[in-house]
């Protein structure tokens, strides 16, 4: 087996993705906790970051709430890119890198059932959803006229009840956002690519917390759970080593590095020709 495996067929990756993500939409929506417990854990959270002064979703909110040529945009990016990139930034490995496709599925995959695990354990409410006393001002309800989203988060108008709102901790937009910013960076061949596998990130980062839909802690645990989730998908048996890129399995048992010659093509030393004579 070869370390950079190609893909399966499409209709079984289209399948299997469905799947997960039934069960990551269902399990999500299951894991309402208490709001009095959710809202709990969003003021713990606040306090702990002014209390280290990284509360940097309060004047990114206020930014967003008082420039509408901010505040808009960013609704937009916020209730649409989550849903567009991520599957776009999959096909693309499917059809233009397949040798990466399985790894970094399987390295979504976990990294967003880590994240499901977070929402169970720690429903957090969000800076939005608190007591307009702290400050926050929802800016998803104050544009909710120029969009097709509601009051209740990013779901289309009448269709909050099936969402979470509740499911703060981790962010899995910024968790996303930095699975597609890695692979376009690493795997991306033009510097257009690359360039927005740096920018994507960082203005997700900036869209959760300036909208208000998370926190800056809530940012930082997406990238614990990514990074938790791309150590343990290297670890899974039969994973695809796309990653690793330090070994290749060129043929039954023999090791290779990159660019190094089987032993069957490597030219023959003297003490192997004057063998060979005798």
């Amino acid at each position: 087996m070869t370390d950079r495996q190609k893909p399966t067929r499409w209709w079984a990756e289209l399948l299997l993705l469905g799947l997960v993500y039934g069960a990551y939409t269902g399990g999500r929506l299951l894991a309402r906790g208490d709001v009095h417990l959710a809202t709990g854990h969003g003021l713990a959270i606040l306090r702990t970051e002014e209390l280290l002064g990284i509360d940097f979703e309060h004047p990114l909110n206020r930014l967003f709430s008082d420039q509408g040529l901010l505040g808009i945009p960013a609704d937009f990016v916020y209730a649409s890119l989550h849903y567009l990139v991520t599957p776009a930034v999959l096909v693309w490995l499917y059809l233009c890198r397949p040798g990466h496709y399985r790894s970094a599925r399987t390295w979504l995959v976990v990294s967003t059932l880590l994240g499901l695990v977070g929402f169970t354990l720690m429903p957090t409410c969000p800076p939005r959803l608190l007591d307009p006393a702290y400050g926050f001002t929802d800016t998803m309800a104050r544009y909710s006229g120029y969009g097709w989203w509601g009051a209740e988060a990013s779901a289309p108008r009448g269709l909050g009840g099936l969402t979470n709102q509740y499911a703060a901790m981790p962010s899995l937009h910024v968790g996303w956002a930095l699975w597609c910013g890695v692979l376009l960076w690493r795997y991306g061949r033009r510097p257009l690519l690359r360039g927005l596998g740096i920018a994507y990130p960082a203005l997700t980062a900036l869209v959760v917390m300036g909208t208000a839909n998370h926190y800056f802690l809530d940012a930082a645990a997406g990238v614990a759970v990514t990074a938790a989730g791309y150590a343990i998908a290297r670890r899974l048996p039969g994973r695809a080593a796309g990653f690793r890129g330090t070994t290749t399995i060129v043929s039954g048992g023999w090791d290779t590095s990159a660019r190094e010659l089987l032993p069957a093509q490597r030219p023959a030393s003297d003490d192997d020709t004057a063998a060979a004579a005798r």
